[in-house]
């Protein structure tokens, strides 16, 4: 799934920073969701895509990264709802749950959505954005 999702999202028009694993053989998720949610703190990439067995895994580690709000979508609506709402920064595909055509369809809309810029998901995300920093602030036990 990742070859031909890189391909496609490169026909896509889109630059690619492959920051995954190149064997077939089972990873650790957590790293390679780490090296994603980095890029994009570290301005390299805008937006990510992951991808796992499920999708489950990925997006729960890719999540514990300050700024990085991944989510695993196997439908229309939430990928492009994720981002409009939640600003969605990383797509979490599950391999094992989804055919490539449907992760084609799911990628082009997730990467031509853009967060709307209202003002109660302007607030949601503040909210969101100080969930995470009252729960990574050192703990004062």
């Amino acid at each position: 799934m990742k070859q031909n999702l890189l391909a496609f999202i490169r026909g896509l028009g889109h630059e690619v920073l492959d920051v995954g694993t190149t064997s077939t053989a089972p990873v650790d998720y957590p790293d390679y969701a780490e090296a994603v949610g980095m890029a994009i703190r570290n301005g390299q990439a805008d937006r990510g895509v992951l991808i796992c067995g499920s999708g489950v895994g990925a997006s729960v580690a890719a999540s514990k990264i300050p700024g990085i709000r991944a989510c695993v979508c196997h439908d229309s609506y939430s990928a492009h709802q994720g981002v409009e709402h939640d600003d969605m920064n990383v797509l979490v595909l599950g391999s094992r749950i989804i055919a490539g055509e449907l992760a084609h369809d799911l990628v082009k809309i997730y990467l031509a959505a853009a967060f709307s810029g209202e003002e109660r998901h302007v607030r949601r995300l503040q909210k969101i954005r100080d969930l995470e920093a009252r729960f990574s602030a050192p703990s004062r036990a």
